[in-house]
């Protein structure tokens, strides 16, 4: 077993699985996290509890939906009217740091930490620090990311002031802790296009979404389910209400769905991953995805449905493409839409939003192959637009 300990030294904490001890402040901490899921305007008071739980000063928090050019969610802490605007004057510098770091390969589940990926020349030069952070007394910065598609994106970022130093190992172990509770609450907002439920309007809310919603009890009882996810039991696509009870047709995706509701509703602290990006179709199946929301771990959740357990999302509008290997989602691709590997290879670099010298360049191979294979591939998904190809290969159906 992994023995780890975030706590600072002397300070109280409580053990749960793998041996790991965490500050006692944590379930308070993530239940307003989870709170923040089904009414955004709690993030405010939550990024001050997550800045004094690292500890650090400042932090910002967006949900940017990149189909219609508009944040979901824009919060912050710690940043006053200026260093707002004057950060947002520095947006692509920012912007091509990160770019650099995800072209290294790196992964969405590490983080970016200034003062360990930019070196003290590039610092002394860099006018987004100089002009923004030195002012405002940050002196270092670290982006946690919660969401990276062609269609949305969702970051985290941590700003440290000098009174604290650098980030330190122990910054990034209790984000990295933080991060599945995070991932989820920030993909159900974005499900709800960051509508606030109310228990008077809670059903018809429900109602309007695409995916499907189920609320259970401990037990996997279902105690309410929206019209797509009564849409879903009868097609039984993916997903089952036998009985009363909801499962999965996919064995595997059924015993990692209940693990998943007994988890949420006995101690949400030990939810992490499960439950998060939950695969209910079988591998040679269009992929649908499930996330288990814990619904009685705080009394602004436990009051929309006092005996739900959890808020089961399920869909294709909710897959969270940080969870599925490139691999799984390129043979996925070729299952689908009979793709080569070669044109798989391309269709998922054009899933991370590059333009055909980008794909070129990541790929090794010339322009002229890469236009090759999408005209290929445009023949097989039946567009004829790159734009069109990413809303495809996202939704996993093709036109012809």
């Amino acid at each position: 077993m992994r023995s780890s300990i975030v706590s600072a030294e002397n300070e109280p904490g409580i053990l749960v699985q793998d041996c790991q001890i965490l500050p006692d402040y944590f379930p308070a901490l993530i239940g307003a996290i989870y709170d923040c899921a089904l009414d955004p305007s709690r993030w405010e008071q939550t990024l001050a509890e997550i800045t004094a739980a690292l500890p650090s000063e400042s932090a910002i928090l967006s949900l940017n939906d990149l189909r219609h050019n508009r944040l979901l969610i824009d919060k912050s802490v710690g940043w006053d009217r200026f260093g707002l605007e004057e950060r947002q004057k520095h947006i692509p510098e920012i912007h091509a740091r990160l770019e650099e770091w995800f072209a290294k390969g790196c992964s969405v589940n590490e983080p970016y930490v200034a003062s360990r990926q930019l070196s003290p020349d590039y610092l002394r030069r860099s006018p987004y620090v100089q002009r923004c952070l030195k002012p405002l007394g940050i002196v270092d910065v670290m982006h946690q990311f919660l969401m990276r598609t062609p269609s949305h994106f969702s970051e985290l970022v941590i700003g440290r002031h000098k009174q604290h130093g650098a980030i330190t190992d122990r910054e990034i172990e209790i984000g990295a802790l933080l991060l599945p509770h995070l991932r989820r609450a920030i993909t159900i907002s974005n499900v709800l296009d960051a509508r606030t439920v109310e228990s008077a309007r809670m059903a018809e809310v429900l109602d309007t979404l695409r995916c499907g919603v189920v609320l259970t009890d401990d037990k996997a009882t279902i105690l309410h389910a929206n019209r797509a996810a009564e849409h879903m039991f009868g097609t039984g696509a993916a997903v089952q209400g036998t009985r009363g009870v909801l499962s999965a047709k996919s064995s595997a995706a059924a015993h990692e769905l209940r693990k998943a509701i007994r988890v949420a509703a006995n101690n949400e602290v030990m939810l992490g991953k499960a439950g998060l990006a939950v695969r209910l179709t079988e591998p040679e199946a269009r992929p649908i995805f499930a996330h288990v929301l814990p619904m009685n771990g705080s009394q602004q959740r436990a009051r929309l449905q006092p005996q739900a357990a959890a808020a089961i999302f399920i869909g294709a509008p909710i897959r969270a493409a940080f969870d599925v290997p490139p691999g799984e989602t390129k043979e996925n691709m070729r299952r689908q839409f009979g793709l080569t590997k070669a044109e798989a290879d391309v269709a998922a670099e054009v899933l991370k939003g590059g333009g055909r010298d980008a794909v070129a360049a990541q790929l090794g191979v010339s322009v002229t192959t890469v236009r090759t294979h999408l005209t290929h591939i445009f023949e097989k998904t039946g567009v004829r637009r790159q734009a069109e190809l990413v809303s495809i290969l996202l939704s996993g159906e093709g036109h012809g």
